[in-house]
């Protein structure tokens, strides 16, 4: 949807024209007038929920366009050098003015370059807030005129609106002064054709865009219904996997546990052991150990570990060693600190001995300590 914006004169004066405009579907003109068909126009796509852009256009009167050609520059470089430069040349206060450039689209092309007032612009964005339009781009209407021909001049119609194109400005046609710009250069009419198909092509790329620097629209979040749906969905399935993972593992343990525990009952019951659960089986299975001199109370399991933790510290000597029939082991280590023998006690605790520890200084200058472990933890 193509809108043309009102002349601020219009606007103060409250005698506002009918604006004119056109639709745009696939780069053909399917619709267009200068009349308030625009409002139903406007509405069918938006009720249909066809994806709709609004461009506005603004009155060559209130936004002249000039060009700036730099060859050597880069087409950022040049954008910047024409807003300077016609920001230098222009009149009045510069704060109220709003210099739009455009960026070449390759290095050595000239810079469109587009002066109006902020005045202007706020007249421009009441008269469409108040219509409840939104407007993607407010493109000045000389920039749809293309360049002319050598030594002419365009004389084009849009809008309504009479529009002189010359290599380096686009401005308000005046009867009485056009001649004396032309400067004896033929001013020529632009085919009606040839300048629609111009409009399309801007419309598609447009060379600037009013709606920058202090006038571009802030962006506004807005939730996508689809993605809140996928978010909740997804929010769920990680709740329910967070609540099976535990539940899983659980069930997985309790199965482990009870195939082990049959185990157990088999292997006490070919033993001859007669037992109605793991724990029961695995008691008369050490009794009958102990009864024999083996299982855990043997000597070879606490003496086992005693050097197991001994080998760690080598400066640690063994004096005495002796066992137990309720498995506990009694011991003398030596060493020349008592933090290695600590180091040792440590380790078997670790191991999980119970451990007591008598020490006593030694005859030859070592640190010595009586040590009793209890061969079932």
């Amino acid at each position: 949807m193509v809108l043309w914006l009102p002349p601020v004169a219009a606007l103060a004066d409250k005698d506002i024209p009918q604006p004119a405009w056109l639709c745009v579907d696939d780069g053909v003109v399917v619709d267009s007038g200068q009349d308030d068909g625009w409002v139903e126009a406007w509405e069918k796509p938006q009720d249909d929920g066809a994806d709709a852009r609004l461009i506005a256009l603004a009155p060559v009167a209130d936004v002249p366009l000039l060009w700036h050609h730099y060859p050597d520059a880069a087409p950022a470089q040049a954008a910047a050098a024409a807003r300077i430069d016609t920001l230098k040349a222009s009149l009045g206060d510069a704060s109220a003015l709003h210099v739009v450039a455009g960026q070449p689209a390759e290095a050595g092309q000239a810079a469109p370059v587009a002066v109006t007032t902020h005045a202007a612009m706020t007249a421009w964005t009441d008269w469409l807030q108040t219509r409840g339009l939104t407007p993607a781009a407010i493109i000045p209407a000389g920039a749809a005129v293309p360049p002319p021909e050598p030594d002419h001049l365009w004389l084009a119609e849009l809008g309504g609106e009479q529009i002189i194109r010359t290599a380096t400005r686009a401005y308000a046609s005046d009867p009485e002064l056009d001649p004396l710009i032309a400067s004896g250069h033929d001013i020529a009419p632009l085919d009606a054709d040839r300048m629609r198909d111009a409009l399309i092509l801007t419309l598609a790329a447009p060379p600037l865009d009013l709606l920058s620097g202090g006038w571009k629209p802030k962006r506004s979040w807005s939730v996508d219904p689809a993605m809140l749906r996928l978010a909740k969905f997804l929010a769920i399935a990680l709740l329910v996997v967070s609540l099976l993972i535990p539940i899983i593992h659980a069930v997985r343990l309790a199965g482990d546990t009870s195939r082990a525990d049959r185990a157990v009952i088999d292997t006490a019951t070919k033993a001859g052991v007669k037992a109605s659960d793991a724990a029961a089986a695995e008691s008369e299975l050490d009794r009958r150990l102990a009864a024999a001199g083996g299982g855990p109370l043997a000597f070879s399991v606490p003496a086992s570990a005693l050097y197991d933790a001994m080998a760690d510290t080598p400066g640690v000597t063994l004096k005495t060693l002796s066992h137990r029939t309720d498995g506990t082991l009694s011991t003398t280590l030596a060493a020349p600190r008592v933090e290695d023998i600590n180091t040792v006690l440590l380790a078997l605790q670790a191991r999980g001995y119970r451990i007591t520890a008598q020490p006593m200084a030694g005859t030859d200058g070592q640190q010595m300590a009586n040590v009793t472990i209890r061969a079932v933890p």
